[in-house]
């Protein structure tokens, strides 16, 4: 799908052909002289219509209106929340039959970047469609979307940036949505390498033989039961300085959980497809970070396979060795997650990185906690924290810090290893969490527990490409606040330079 920045009034907006109009009517409007703000006026003086977020009014082949279809749309304060609930109203509306063009036009005397950027994202969200796996696809009808605005240039960056995302999302939703034996840890490999096209990033992906000569017997031992080779991607996106440490990304790449010899039961097991989306994920930023093109450098890591119950499978009571040396004994084979992750964020440890955020469908403890509203947040460092609650935040992909106190770590003692995989119920979001701190250090690190917010079940069943927005908000802002101590420093070298040259 296309989208398109326009500067464009309520009045000039009457004249766009189009097969779907949506006017974005804020609270306290004052209309113009056109037809379409006398239109909204008089349906606000009238009680028909409220500029309330949610709420709208739907209209056929206005008079002086080139669309064939208009809609009025409240979105309250104007704020990026209230433009997304707006929109997302509309989704039988952008996802009709014969929408193919739709112009989204904001009524307001001025708009917030953030707000722009909203509404790009809403407008793809509520026209998404699967069709990899169907054999009689009804591919996404809207072709093109222009967003309208009082000001083009004010807006841009917001714009550029929420097209940006789409285009993460939708790969994260593509492949957390496609069905395990379309989506192995060979064909995700595939994905990986597709995105080193981008600018600026590369992508290396190594094989079993690799994995056993780093030591990584934690991630190995969850992928013995399956007939599909396991897979460790490497990307990276090189965007800073060679001296710019990194922020290292890791995504739980299971793609498929039977839970092993502790196998699950049969009732919504197919879900378990979507124990890959934090992978999905990490893959949806690299293809954000590809169009953004940010000053950062970021390595992505995802320790991809299945999990499978056979002769081979590891089995509860069993004792394996990380790559850290760390000896874990296998209480569950179901928290197996953790089992992968732990090798990887070992492995992140040598690019010395600013920062490691793992991101994983860990815990049912987890959607017990949060629902499917918020991620849950962990981390070792208040700092690194913030970030990604403020990034979450302004992206409207939410999250919430959760305890890490060192007591929660007494239920992974272990009388044959160093540690066990589970401690029990009470607690679990968090003792899956303290576990993953166990192979960290000292690194600021930050786990998102997503498993209440990766996908959703029943009639709606499919992936939501979360948390992409929260990372690439939170590594655009980091890229940012390190480009401005360099420019101040860079500027400050001048000053000296030519003050040094006066004086000589």
């Amino acid at each position: 799908m296309n989208f398109d920045l326009k500067t464009l009034a309520p009045a000039a907006a009457a004249s766009e052909k189009c097969d779907l109009l949506v006017v974005l009517v804020p609270e306290g409007f004052k209309p113009g002289k056109d037809a379409l703000s006398s239109l909204a006026a008089l349906a606000l003086k009238n009680g028909d219509f409220t500029a309330k977020p949610g709420k709208h009014l739907q209209m056929y082949q206005v008079p002086a209106v080139a669309a064939r279809r208009v809609v009025l749309a409240g979105v309250g304060d104007g704020t990026a929340r209230a433009v997304r609930q707006s929109l997302l109203a509309l989704g039988s509306a952008i996802k009709a039959p014969l929408t193919r063009r739709v112009v989204v036009c904001f009524a307001a005397p001025s708009v917030a970047p953030e707000a722009a950027s909203a509404a790009v994202q809403a407008v793809a969200e509520a026209s998404y469609v699967y069709t990899t796996t169907k054999s009689k696809a009804e591919p996404r009808i809207l072709s093109r979307c222009i967003v309208g605005v009082p000001d083009a240039a004010q807006v841009r960056e917001g714009f550029d940036s929420g097209v940006a995302l789409v285009a993460g999302v939708e790969l994260a939703r593509e492949w957390g949505n496609r069905p395990a034996n379309h989506a192995t840890p060979s064909l995700l490999a595939d994905a990986a390498k597709a995105l080193a096209k981008l600018p600026r990033i590369q992508c290396k992906v190594h094989g079993p033989a690799d994995v056993a000569r780093l030591g990584m017997g934690a991630f190995m031992a969850v992928a013995r039961g399956s007939e599909e080779p396991l897979r460790f991607i490497e990307l990276r996106y090189n965007g800073g300085t060679r001296t710019d440490a990194p922020v290292v990304l890791v995504g739980k790449g299971i793609t498929f959980d039977t839970g092993g010899i502790s196998i699950k039961p049969a009732a919504e097991m197919d879900e378990m497809k979507f124990d890959m989306c934090g992978a999905a994920s990490v893959l949806g930023v690299f293809r954000a970070l590809g169009e953004l093109q940010p000053a950062i450098n970021v390595v992505g890591l995802i320790p991809a396979c299945e999990n499978m119950p056979d002769g081979r499978a590891v089995k509860p009571g069993d004792v394996v060795t990380s790559m850290s040396g760390q000896t874990i004994e296998i209480l569950n084979t179901d928290a197996e997650g953790r089992l992968v992750l732990c090798d990887a964020l070992t492995y992140a440890a040598r690019f010395k990185p600013a920062a490691m955020v793992d991101i994983a469908t860990l815990t049912g403890a987890c959607v017990i906690a949060l629902g499917g509203v918020r991620s849950g947040l962990f981390a070792n460092n208040d700092a690194l924290a913030a970030a990604l609650q403020q990034a979450g935040d302004a992206a409207q992909d939410l999250c919430w810090r959760m305890p890490l106190d060192d007591e929660y770590s007494e239920g992974l003692k272990s009388n044959f290893a160093d540690m066990g995989n589970v401690a029990g119920r009470a607690g679990g979001s968090i003792t899956a969490a303290k576990f993953l701190q166990k192979f960290v250090g000292e690194t600021p690190w930050a786990h998102l527990d997503i498993a209440g917010t990766a996908w959703k079940g029943g009639a709606a069943k499919g992936s939501t490409g979360r948390p992409v927005a929260l990372l690439v908000q939170y590594l655009v802002a980091q890229s940012t606040a390190t480009a401005a101590p360099a420019a101040a420093s860079g500027r400050a070298r001048a000053s000296r330079a030519a003050k040094a040259s006066q004086a000589s």
